[in-house]
């Protein structure tokens, strides 16, 4: 073990590494986890929104009068009541790095600027008598031409938002590089093509929700909410409502997944938050599923248009790519940019290329607002990893030995990408050759010829991917524990970060169980409450292992030295010659002279006169972690599919991933991280599209049409670990995202395959499919 994954002295390893139970499956697997819309306040009130039906229209008038006289009707607001309670509605990073765009208000007032857009909010005594009161309200709405389609939006002289006189939400290029220039002027080999995305989006099991109560007495807000950022969400409420933070306490418990769309708060959510606050009651919203698919978040529908240099030898010596992003009408401000720029700077990804360049819009348009999906940037690695497959088969080559020419080996670490991304420690090399392996490319080959010879179509698919993980950069970049040894020897960690499904009670228990010496069974995580831990970023961008792991391997480092003083103390011995072991604290090489933890702990606080002179009673250390810089992770994905010739339906036969994750604090869950992520690509590629109209319509609004991969479309995914230790504190680095990221691609390459033919296009449904088959040009 090196240095950067060793327990302090004398501390054994004996949790991490190891797939133990997690701690947050008996309640889960028992249906005793506790969500939101499994909780009741008292006298609390029920809400529904009435939505836009249009895509872009003004907003003539809005009669309430028969809803409001409905029986069981508390109140019903419109953006005219509501929007002016509000004091701003900004996320911390937007405020941090001076985000401007269109106004955001919790209720369109005036304008609607896409199927779903909230416009009244109705509050009664149950959801469904507001539901019935939402049918009595008149909205007259004028209807305008919407803007459909990124890719003539900027010709299009009407405008998603006439008072920011463009459609161009952002943009932005590379400096001009001659050098670059001139790799393609002296390229042997030109491959280009335009690489696009199709919209799909997060569909968490539980959607949206939360219940507000105010108390007017005290002056405070506390709300129950499926949040990723307990913090965040507590930091916007004190912009929105201009209370301070010790006023406001968010609780965020069992959480139902979010891959993001729970990182922001909604205009919803706002709203609610607001009228709680005015209406003196609890409230409670929950969001249903034709709500989460239409309004909540969308995402993915992008393009890259690529150029990729090659010499005589088929190196790579220059890339560009322009990418450009539907981000609907509302998207999370901010963020598009920060995304849009790392599809850019990624894109180079785990390849040996001297010479990137790269430009990227940002595009408005009548549709549901873009904000982050497990990956948000990961349209480099698509298009990247798609545009491999097709110059190897334009240029004669096979694809594994084009990828093996031009990879980033051990030996070239530390590595700096042509646009800037530092690289090291890293195994891109290794985890191509695992898969190599783990497939068997030459008797794949043997196969596929054997399986078209009998009119099958088998095809074989990689994808090699760079993944950013717990990058610096506002409260994302910092983390928290705060560790007390109870006088019983029980040990509670408390968190800043967010548990939505990522296992955080169990791996943070195995790190603070090693750190410590103790039983795992003795260490209890705790998260999601303001009023109990500390501030901390949240869950997202692949950062808990990262940055709560170090922060929890600081502090319970600093914990053990304390309490290993103490013992030393009463066994009068020195510190240096003890060590813990299951919760005993020994000196080495004399095991039957020790004393038990739970002994140290009960005089730690509650025998002040007998510990060292100088020495506070009670036994608790917090630790912050701030990244420094980006850690990085590597992976491989190789995936076969069949697909059939008369149906054009694929079917998934093997998948399989090598993975360097750094030190596997548990890989069950690591495991469970890299499968839900597959999953997720095997749904986008194959079943899932939201679709609109050319008149922003939306086509796609329940399970019926906006199709989910199901356990019968999934193979059982294969692993091959790598452990190539970060050098941060533990080793650890994320994985919450490649899975997702990489997935894609290695799908599209392997149809692509199996059909002979370039596919740069999704979804690859078997209507899609068999309609670029028969329009592709015959030999």
């Amino acid at each position: 073990m090196s240095a950067t994954t060793s327990p302090p002295a004398g501390a054994t390893p004996r949790y991490i590494g190891q797939a133990v139970a997690r701690k947050e499956d008996p309640r889960l697997l028992t249906g005793q986890g506790e969500y939101v819309d499994d909780l009741s306040l008292q006298g609390m009130l029920h809400v529904a929104f009435a939505r836009s039906p249009h895509a872009s229209a003004l907003i003539r008038s809005i009669d309430a009068s028969a809803a409001k006289e409905l029986e069981g009707v508390r109140a019903v607001l419109t953006g005219a009541d509501l929007n002016g309670d509000a004091h701003e509605m900004k996320s911390s990073y937007e405020v941090l790095i001076g985000s401007v765009g269109p106004v955001l208000e919790p209720l369109a007032s005036a304008r609607v600027k896409y199927v779903g857009d909230p416009v009244v909010m109705v509050i009664a005594e149950s959801r469904a008598i507001a539901e019935d009161a939402i049918e009595l309200l008149e909205i007259e709405y004028d209807p305008q031409t919407p803007v459909i389609g990124y890719e003539t939006s900027l010709a299009n002289e009407t405008l998603v938002h006439p008072e920011m006189k463009t459609n161009l939400a952002s943009v932005l290029t590379s400096e001009p590089d001659p050098a670059l220039d001139r790799a393609f002027a002296n390229a042997v080999h030109i491959v280009q093509e335009t690489i696009r995305q199709h919209r799909y989006i997060n569909v968490p099991m539980e959607t949206r929700g939360l219940i507000a109560s105010w108390h007017s007495g005290r002056g405070e807000m506390t709300f129950y909410s499926a949040t990723q950022l307990p913090n965040e969400f507590r930091t916007f409420t004190t912009r929105l409502l201009a209370i301070p933070e010790n006023k406001i306490r968010v609780i965020a418990r069992d959480v139902g997944g979010g891959f993001g769309q729970k990182a922001f708060v909604g205009r919803e959510e706002a709203a609610v938050l607001l009228a709680a606050k005015r209406i003196g009651r609890p409230l409670k919203w929950i969001e249903d599923r034709w709500e989460n698919l239409v309004s909540a978040n969308h995402a993915r529908e992008e393009l890259v248009h690529v150029r990729i240099a090659f010499d005589a030898d088929y190196r790579i010596t220059a890339v560009f790519c322009d990418h450009e992003e539907d981000i609907g009408a509302l998207p999370a401000s901010g963020t598009s940019l920060t995304t849009g720029q790392m599809v850019g700077m990624m894109f180079p990804g785990p390849y040996k290329i001297p010479h990137a360049g790269y430009s990227t819009k940002m595009i408005w348009t009548n549709t549901c607002g873009r904000l982050p999906y497990r990956g948000p940037w990961m349209m480099e690695t698509v298009a990247r990893e798609i545009m491999i497959d097709i110059a190897a088969r334009r240029l004669g080559i096979d694809a594994l030995e084009l990828r093996r020419r031009n990879t980033i080996t051990e030996a070239d670490m530390p590595y700096t990408s042509a646009t800037g991304m530092s690289y090291d420690r890293l195994s891109i090399d290794r985890t191509l050759e695992k898969v190599a392996a783990g497939i068997d490319f030459e008797a794949f080959r043997i196969e596929q010829g054997e399986a078209r010879a009998a009119g099958r179509l088998i095809g074989i698919g990689l994808s090699h991917l760079v993944e950013p993980t717990a990058a610096a950069g506002g409260s994302f970049g910092i983390e928290v524990a705060n560790i007390r040894m109870q006088p019983s020897g029980y040990v509670d960690v408390y968190v800043g970060t967010g548990n939505h499904g990522q296992g955080t009670e169990t791996t943070m228990a195995q790190i603070v169980a090693d750190t410590l010496g103790i039983e795992y069974e003795k260490v209890f995580v705790h998260d999601g409450d303001t009023d109990m831990v500390p501030f901390g970023g949240g869950s997202g961008a692949s950062r808990t292992a990262v940055l709560a792991g170090a922060a929890c391997h600081a502090a319970g480092a600093e914990l053990r030295g304390k309490i290993v003083q103490l013992a030393a103390h009463y066994l009068e011995a020195a510190p240096e010659d003890l060590e813990i072991n299951s919760g005993k604290i020994s000196v080495r090489g004399t095991p039957t002279h020790f004393l038990e933890m739970t002994e140290v702990a009960f005089k730690a606080y509650n025998d002040s006169p007998s510990l060292p002179p100088g020495m506070s009673p009670g036994l608790e250390a917090t630790a912050r972690h701030a990244a420094d810089g980006i850690t990085f992770a590597n992976a491989t994905h190789a995936c076969i599919v069949e697909v059939d010739p008369k149906t054009y339906r694929v079917k998934v036969l093997r998948y399989l991933v090598s993975s360097d994750c750094g030190v596997v604090i548990n890989p069950a869950v690591v495991e469970g991280q890299i499968a839900g992520g597959v999953i997720q690509g095997i749904g986008g590629v194959l079943f899932e599209h939201f679709a609109y109209d050319e008149n922003g319509n939306p086509l796609t609004t329940t399970f019926m049409d906006y199709l989910l991969p199901t356990a019968a479309d999934v193979p059982t995914i294969e692993y091959a670990h790598l452990e190539t230790p970060a050098k941060g504190p533990g080793g650890y680095k994320g994985v919450g995202e490649g899975g997702a990221i990489a997935s894609p691609p290695a799908i599209v390459n392997a149809v692509a395959d199996a059909l002979g033919m370039d596919l740069p296009s999704q979804p690859l449904s078997p209507s899609l499919l068999f309609a670029m088959v028969n329009r592709a040009p015959t030999s």
